[in-house]
């Protein structure tokens, strides 16, 4: 009964739910947004030169310079572009029909995106012990006048990805299959496993896809109480600017960074010691969220 709210996301859903249909649009989605990349690629590479274009591809691989982060997010629009044409296609659906109510989706924003955020900045004045103390990275006035910038591209990739597995996949999956488990835990997985990559995560890769798991079903959890997107995004949204744009790992998506962790994804004693703290502000800003829905 919890989860009756979800019927305004799953009903338009219904009507074409056959699951080869769902594996075909998701196909057809990353085809679609992998076109629009190399399209992207292709314009600017051409426009600035191979030597500089060669230069930017080194940056747009780490996140080195706020160019490249700010790059790297602003993509995500192309997998929004992508949803949007699988949605009409296959599904004779808008984008309006994943996201919910736009009044109701902006007001549980809000609610969760307050309460959330004001959790973070009860937990900043936590003591972090020499191992986690962050160092600068941006000289702040710099930072300052990229931030209106960086909130928008942050809002574009996290509500990109939420418009796919929390809007698109789990409302697909739980217009089939109506048991909670099915739609909480396939688009969770999916979305975790788009995390493994060894090459940057080195022994913690295992970490990483496990904590964007729980990620995952904690914003999916969100959007089946709330019946909208809003909490889902406002919970991403807040996790990728702490991450991102305030502290982020060293050599790591750290350009846009005010400050860096003194460690990078690879340090498996720094990342062990970091993990629990992540793992428990996940656990208390869904708690937070879940709160705040009730209000």
């Amino acid at each position: 009964m919890r989860y009756d709210a979800h019927e305004r996301l799953v009903a338009p859903a219904r009507a074409t739910a056959q699951p080869l249909l769902l594996l075909v649009g998701l196909v057809m989605t990353a085809l679609v947004f992998m076109a629009l990349n190399l399209g992207y690629s292709v314009v600017h590479s051409t426009l600035i030169g191979p030597e500089a274009w060669e230069r930017l591809a080194l940056e747009l691989a780490d996140g080195s310079s706020p160019r490249a982060v700010l790059i790297n997010l602003f993509l995500f629009a192309m997998l929004i572009v992508a949803l949007s044409a699988t949605l009409r296609a296959l599904h004779n659906r808008g984008l309006l029909s994943v996201i919910g109510p736009p009044a109701l989706a902006m007001r549980q924003f809000r609610q969760v995106g307050l309460a959330v955020l004001a959790l973070y900045a009860l937990l900043s004045l936590l003591p972090s012990g020499e191992t986690l103390a962050p160092t600068a990275n941006l000289a702040p006035g710099k930072w300052l006048m990229l931030l209106p910038l960086a909130l928008l591209a942050l809002l574009i990739q996290t509500g990109a990805e939420e418009l796919v597995f929390r809007g698109y996949l789990q409302s697909q999956i739980a217009a089939r299959f109506s048991h909670p488990v099915v739609w909480l835990f396939i688009p969770s997985a999916v979305f975790a496993s788009l995390h493994f990559d060894p090459s940057m995560h080195g022994a913690n890769t295992w970490l990483v896809v496990g904590w964007a798991g729980l990620f995952g079903l904690a914003a999916a959890d969100l959007t089946a109480r709330a019946g909208t997107l809003g909490p889902a995004i406002a919970l991403h949204l807040i996790n990728n600017f702490s991450a991102i744009v305030l502290v982020a790992p060293e050599g790591n998506f750290d350009g846009l960074a005010l400050y860096t962790y003194p460690f990078s994804l690879d340090d498996s004693s720094a990342i062990w010691a970091w993990a629990p703290v992540d793992i428990m502000t996940l656990f208390c800003s869904w708690l937070v969220a879940r709160l705040a829905l009730r209000r």
